[in-house]
């Protein structure tokens, strides 16, 4: 018997940031890093908190687990070690375009039938449309947010698969 868990997964938890409720049990949050409360330059703060460490190209839980999947992979290339923004939020490798494409199906592989997977990518260093290019699969439905409407929201859904008799 496979292991129980809640029916949302954060795959790429970071902070917690896009969450209302930082703590919200009907979610497992999951980050491949673990970062304590470090204080900043300019006084903020930052932690990394998953309940449980794992990488999103490759998670380990079994297929069709989840209800819902939240993914807000790294999305920047070009940032300094210690930038506040690398901190936040990580960075891609060169081979960005493997990483993104392995995590976003690896999301989809843990999903149930008909559950959606919630998308965020922030297009300040590689725009949306790249992105989807390496994933091979347009979206639902999506929208545009945020001061300079570069971050976009994208919705998928995970369809059963149809058996081929032939």
């Amino acid at each position: 018997m496979s292991k129980q868990y809640p029916p949302i997964l954060d795959a790429t938890c970071g902070g917690r940031m896009m969450w209302f409720d930082k703590h919200n049990p009907l979610c497992l949050y999951v980050d491949n890093r673990k970062i304590e409360e470090t204080h900043l330059c300019d006084g903020r703060t930052f932690s990394v908190l998953p309940d449980m460490m794992a990488d999103f190209t490759a998670l380990p839980f079994d297929d069709n687990t989840f209800y819902q999947v939240v993914f807000d992979p790294p999305h920047l290339i070009r940032v300094n070690d210690d930038a506040y923004l690398k901190i936040k939020f990580e960075r891609l490798p060169q081979a960005w375009k493997d990483v993104i494409h392995d995590g976003f199906w690896e999301c989809m592989r843990v999903l149930k039938p008909y559950g959606t997977l919630i998308f965020k990518w922030s297009e300040v260093q590689i725009s949306t449309r790249e992105v989807i290019n390496a994933i091979g699969k347009e979206p639902l439905f999506g929208h545009r947010s945020g001061k300079k409407m570069n971050t976009h929201w994208m919705a998928y859904m995970k369809l059963e698969e149809v058996q081929d008799d032939d």
